[in-house]
């Protein structure tokens, strides 16, 4: 009886981490020396922030992402904190926008230059006062514009609508006082009409954060909650944590029932933190170790097992925090699908480490670039405080494709070869010529070609080059949905005027090799 390996097929397998060369890096930035469990960093496509070392208060730095190699040390900085800074996010919506929390309880935000700092920034956009102790957490809202939720050590997560013109806020549109303890983690669905905490009591909670009311509650005794993280739509959470024996444990929970996980595996004996990160569009999990110098990365399946291992990034060198490049940064012609900024405080250096995807062509990789999370909102602030739920609005990565801010204008299809008066294609004798007729029939055998694709039986309908089938996909319910189904079209039309140009190219390598026998012929 032979034996046959169960092979999982996967784009993803092969996936490799590239730690970028020394001249690509960021050298002599005062990396905080802070002990507190957080990112310390924060990235898109124009800056990289780090939070720094700094006398008398807090402070962080805001790099050109273009701007590597060594650091000046008269750099300026951003440092308008009477307390360590221990949390700092970049607005999804505008790029020149970051906000800061500290141990001085207070919130900031800040404008960024668009040209380069000549001199340090004391005096922020906007000040949130509300918190009564230090403030370790914030998260803007994945979906609506000037949300911010803010969590401090009060055990109390504030809620601000940034869309006012006062330039010192001091009462939230809304507080949660559900929690005996600090929050640890903070996590937003896809919609951002939930959020997942993480509690140092080792509870996970889910809230409605409009309401104010949680929706449940995870106490699972053996799996102490460090992190936790919403896994897109996939309906599923995942934690990291400690297990009874402390070793570092990793867990995956179902939304609708947190009594017991899903799954749980135990990694290590290390006694680092372990972040999470998510890649919805390739429903790729990171996990980078805290003190280690480790990625693991696995791929997430909505069957059993769910978890699937697919390789580690290993380094000797140990980082403090990891900052994320949005996917719209990325760069796609070396298939890149993932960039993690590593904070190594010992040498004073952050790295940037890409995960790629072996392939060979050097053409846009549609298959793993799907359309993604775009810069825009989907709503306003005021909407999603009123409950409004909306999804990201997605854009495409492909190059000179460039953002979508609404749902486009549908242009009238374009008819695949441009028909012009029959009577100018026509001879004196009223016959088209050789071409003509070629192409008609081709457009003919693509109608038949069709007409068998219907027929076939369903293990073996055939599917077009994309991944759409367009006789089994049901009608878009929502506006990314028909926004999805436009791209694939207009994708599928292009597809098919490169077959149609290639078969007129065969057409006529035809003609030739006809007139060429037809001459042969006649000279015997």
């Amino acid at each position: 009886m032979s034996w046959h390996p169960q092979y999982r097929s996967s784009k993803f397998r092969h996936v490799y981490g590239k730690a970028a060369s020394k001249d690509k890096c960021y050298d002599c930035v005062p990396i905080t020396r802070n002990v507190h469990d957080n990112h310390f960093c924060a990235v898109n496509p124009h800056f990289i922030a780090v939070v720094t070392e700094c006398a008398g208060g807090g402070a962080f730095l805001v790099i050109p992402i273009h701007q590597t190699g060594k650091l000046d040390p008269h750099y300026p900085k951003i440092c308008g904190h009477k307390g360590n800074v221990l949390d700092i996010k970049w607005n999804p919506f505008n790029d020149f926008v970051i906000a800061s929390c500290s141990e001085d309880a207070t919130v900031k935000i800040w404008d960024i230059p668009k040209h380069l700092l000549t001199r340090n920034i004391t005096s922020p956009k906007k000040e949130l006062l509300g918190h009564v102790r230090r403030v370790g957490l914030i998260e803007w809202h994945p979906t609506a514009n000037n949300i911010l939720f803010s969590s401090g050590y009060d055990y109390k997560i504030m809620i601000w609508n940034l869309d006012t013109k006062e330039a010192v806020i001091s009462n939230p549109v809304k507080i949660l006082d559900v929690h005996k303890d600090v929050v640890l983690s903070m996590s937003f669905n896809t919609d951002g009409s939930l959020l997942a905490t993480a509690c140092r009591d080792r509870k996970i909670r889910l809230i409605d954060p409009r309401a104010g009311t949680v929706l449940q509650v995870a106490s699972y005794k053996s799996h102490r909650v460090n992190k936790v993280l919403f896994l897109g739509n996939m309906k599923k959470l995942f934690s990291t944590g400690t297990s009874r024996w402390n070793n570092r444990q990793i867990a995956l929970w179902d939304q609708n029932d947190l009594s017991v996980p899903l799954l749980e595996e135990d990694l290590d004996g290390s006694s680092g933190l372990l972040f999470p990160f998510y890649d919805s569009d390739t429903h790729m999990l990171y996990v980078v170790g805290k003190g280690d110098g480790n990625i693991r990365y696995y791929e997430i399946s909505p069957e059993k097992p769910y978890l699937n291992y697919l390789m580690e990034y290993r380094s000797h060198l140990p980082q403090k925090g990891i900052g994320m490049m949005p996917k719209r940064g990325l760069e796609v012609s070396a298939c890149e699908i993932f960039r993690f900024y590593k904070l190594i405080p010992t040498k004073s250096l952050i790295e940037p480490i890409s995960m790629i995807v072996p392939r060979r062509s050097e053409s846009y990789q549609e298959d793993i670039y799907p359309l993604t999370t775009g810069a825009q909102p989907a709503l306003t602030a005021q909407e999603w405080l009123n409950g409004v739920n909306k999804g990201p609005l997605l854009v495409s990565l492909r190059p000179g494709s460039g953002a979508v801010n609404s749902l486009p204008q549908f242009p009238e299809p374009e008819p695949l070869l441009k028909t012009t008066d029959l009577s100018q294609h026509q001879d004196r004798g009223g016959k088209m010529p050789l071409e003509g007729m070629q192409k008609s029939s081709e457009i003919g055998d693509n109608r038949k070609q069709l007409k068998v694709e219907e027929k076939l039986p369903k293990n073996e309908k055939m599917h077009l080059s994309n991944g759409f089938d367009i006789f089994e996909c049901p009608p878009p319910k929502t506006e990314n949905e028909l926004l999805q189904m436009f791209y694939r079209q207009q994708e599928e039309i292009r597809r098919l005027r490169e077959l149609v140009n290639q078969r007129d190219v065969q057409i006529k390598q035809l003609e030739l090799e006809l007139r060429n026998l037809c001459m042969d012929t006649g000279g015997y």
